[in-house]
Order: C-alpha cells, then structure tokens, then sequence
C-alpha cells in the first residue's frame, strides 16, 4: 500500500518513480520511500544517497514515538545538511471526510453508533492527536463517537462494541483510522460490529494530503536558504 501511494504522490507531483522502477531503471530521486520500523531502507539512508535538500514527510494518522524520536534521529544520522520535516499526515480534516464517506459505504446511518478505532500508542501525544481525530470525525457526522484500539492502549474494539450493544445501542459501526489493509485491520472485522468501514487508503484527497505538505515545506526549505 506504501508503494500504490508513494506512486499516486509521485503522479500528483509530476515525478515518474513507477516507470523507472518497472524499466528496471534507478527510481527518481524526486520521491522516495524510507521506514522507521522492521523494513528498509531508513531515512537515514536514503538521506544519506541525496544530494540536493530534502522534505521528509512522515506518513502516520498521529504523531508518536516515530515522529517525535525516529524521524529526528534518523535525519540527524543521515548528516544530510539540508532537510525540513513536515507535520505528520493527521489529524487532518481530510481524513476526516474520508472516514465519513468510508463509513457511509460501509452502511452506516444516522442513529448507529460509532466507534473510531485507531492502532493505538504509548505515546501520550499521540492519544491526544486520535482524541483530535475522533473530535472531528464526530463534528463531520453529528454523532457521538467512542475511541478504542487495536493494540495498544485501552478501551479495546471489541471490548467498546460489547459496551455500546450492552448500553442498548442498536446497529454499531467500525470507522477505521487505520491507513491499509492488514492484521489491525482484519482485527476490525472480529471485533463483533455490524459494519467495518474500509481503511483511508489511497484516496485522491491523502495523496493531495501528503504533496501539500511537500510543496509548504519545499517552499519554506528554499526560502530559509
């Protein structure tokens, strides 16, 4: 799913990384993919094979230990000289339109109970960037939501359907602050709601999402020169 919207982004910001990659070419530098976690390469890395000045955009829905420790120390490794961070993909009312539209197509009405279920941190400002999210996604519905997780932290999704459904709710409603399919994701679907929306994905609006935070941070990064 990272490669589907780093290709979308690439597209949307008039590079060719898809085509050279598939000509078994170099892929452009104009766009490139790195990772904090288990997958290569890191940031550090790929900072480190550019030469001109780089924007790195972190792609997470909240702004925890990845954004606030991993991204720093992996630009600060890298020793590239010229690099400007950008806030990460959300909160962002974006997103928020496409969990509700998600959600609609999932089946949800007015009436049924929501719950936001987000992957979770251990991070506390990460919990206050989904508490944001859920505020808005309520705002956009006119409902009220219930936050749960999928790993970490608590209430969990199952846990907070079980609660809704005991407290009389009738039809109840996962909305997915997750960005791809996967584990979490499938985790949804065992919860015990009566719909599942789809995750973010690759919607037009997070690809023009993440070029926008390019082009702010591109600009700002040339004028500070």
């Amino acid at each position: 799913m990272i490669a589907a919207l780093a290709d979308a982004v690439a597209a949307e910001l008039g590079a060719t990384v898809s085509a050279a990659e598939t000509a078994g070419a170099a892929p452009n530098p104009a766009l490139r993919t790195a990772f904090v976690d288990v997958l290569g390469p890191s940031p550090s890395e790929v900072l480190r094979d550019l030469d001109g000045p780089a924007v790195v955009v972190p792609a997470f829905l909240a702004s925890g230990y990845h954004v606030y420790q991993d991204v720093p120390r992996e630009v600060a490794e890298s020793g590239h000289p010229s690099v400007a961070v950008t806030a990460a993909m959300g909160p962002d009312p974006a997103l928020t339109r496409i969990m509700a539209v998600r959600l609609r197509a999932a089946g949800w009405r007015r009436g049924d109970a929501v719950v936001f279920a987000a992957a979770g941190s251990s991070d506390a400002r990460a919990r206050q960037d989904v508490r944001r999210a859920a505020g808005m996604l309520a705002e956009q519905l006119g409902t009220p939501v219930r936050i749960a997780y999928v790993a970490t932290g608590a209430p969990r999704v199952p846990d907070v359907v079980a609660d809704l459904r005991a407290s009389g709710s009738g039809r109840v409603f996962v909305a997915s602050y997750l960005l791809a399919h996967g584990l979490f994701h499938q985790r949804l679907h065992d919860a015990g709601a009566d719909g599942v929306a789809e995750p973010i994905g690759v919607h037009p609006a997070v690809v023009r999402l993440i070029a926008d935070r390019y082009r702010t941070a591109a600009v700002e990064l040339v004028r500070a020169r």
